[in-house]
C-alpha cells in the first residue's frame, strides 16, 4: 500500500489541499455551475435521456465540498467542516428547488407531461438505493481522493464525478416534490445520502493514508484566505450595485 503514496511529495499535498479549498469555496460561480448542472439533470431525467444526465454530472461542482468536509473531519477543523457542510446544504437546497420548478413548469406549459403519472427508467434508477450503490460510492470516493493529490491522474476526475452521481438524486428529489410523490423524495434522498456517506468515508481513509493531517496549518490558512477573498469580492459587487442605483 505504501508504494501508492511514496511518490506523493509535500508540494503535491500542499497544492492538492489548496485546490480543494478553492474549488469548494461558495463563490457565485460555484452556485452558478450548481444551477446549470441541476437544470440539465432535471431535464435529462424528465425526458429519460442518459446522455444529458451524464453531461450534468460533469459540470456539477458538488463533489468538492463533500471532499473538503472529509478533509475537515480528519484534521478536526470546525471552520472547514461547517463551511463545507453549509456549501453542500445550500447547493442541495438550490438543486431541489430548481428541479421542482423545472418539473412544475414542464408539467404546466408542455403537452408532454407523462412523468407526472409514470416514472421513467432514469428516475426509477435514482429512487432504489441498495448496498451496491454504497460500494460504488466508496470506490469512486477512493479514486477521487487519490486522484486529487496525484497531479498526473487529474484526467480521471470527470470519470469519478459520473460514478458518484450526486446531482441526479437531488434533481429527482425536486421532481418528487413537484409531483407530490413521497416515494420519489424518500428514495432519491436515501440515494444521495448513501453516495455522500460513501464518498466521505472513502476520502477520510485516503486523506489519512496520505498524511494530509500534517497540512493542517496550510489548510486553515487557505480557508481564511479563500473566505477573505470571497468577502472582498462580495463587497466590491455591493459597491458597484450601489453606484449603479445612484
Amino acid at each position: 500500500m505504501s508504494l501508492l503514496f511514496d511518490d506523493i511529495t509535500e508540494r503535491d499535498k500542499t497544492l492538492a489541499v489548496k485546490d480543494l479549498i478553492d474549488d469548494s469555496t461558495p463563490r457565485p460561480s460555484f452556485f452558478f455551475l450548481v444551477v446549470l448542472s441541476v437544470l440539465m439533470a432535471a431535464c435529462g431525467l424528465l425526458i429519460n435521456n442518459v446522455a444529458v444526465i451524464i453531461a450534468s454530472m460533469l459540470i456539477a461542482p458538488i463533489l468538492s465540498p463533500i471532499l473538503s468536509l472529509a478533509l475537515g473531519i480528519i484534521i478536526s477543523d470546525g471552520r472547514l467542516i461547517s463551511r463545507s457542510f453549509f456549501t453542500l446544504l445550500k447547493s442541495s437546497g438550490y438543486a431541489i428547488g430548481l428541479s421542482a420548478a423545472v418539473t412544475w413548469l414542464l408539467w404546466n406549459f408542455t403537452s408532454s407531461s407523462d412523468f407526472m403519472f409514470e416514472l421513467n427508467t432514469e428516475i426509477l434508477s435514482r429512487i432504489e438505493p441498495s448496498i451496491v450503490y454504497l460500494i460504488i460510492a466508496i470506490i469512486a470516493g477512493t479514486a477521487t481522493a487519490f486522484a486529487r493529490v496525484k497531479p498526473e491522474l487529474s484526467e480521471t476526475l470527470p470519470g469519478t464525478a459520473i460514478a458518484v452521481a450526486l446531482v441526479p438524486p437531488l434533481a429527482t428529489i425536486g421532481i418528487g416534490v413537484a409531483t407530490l410523490r413521497l416515494e420519489v423524495i424518500s428514495g432519491a434522498l436515501a440515494m444521495f445520502i448513501l453516495n455522500a456517506v460513501g464518498i466521505i468515508l472513502a476520502a477520510m481513509v485516503m486523506f489519512s493514508l496520505m498524511n494530509l493531517y500534517t497540512k493542517k496549518t496550510v489548510i486553515s490558512k487557505s480557508v481564511v484566505e479563500a473566505d477573505k477573498e470571497l468577502e472582498e469580492q462580495l463587497k466590491k459587487s455591493e459597491k458597484k450595485n450601489k453606484r449603479k442605483k445612484k
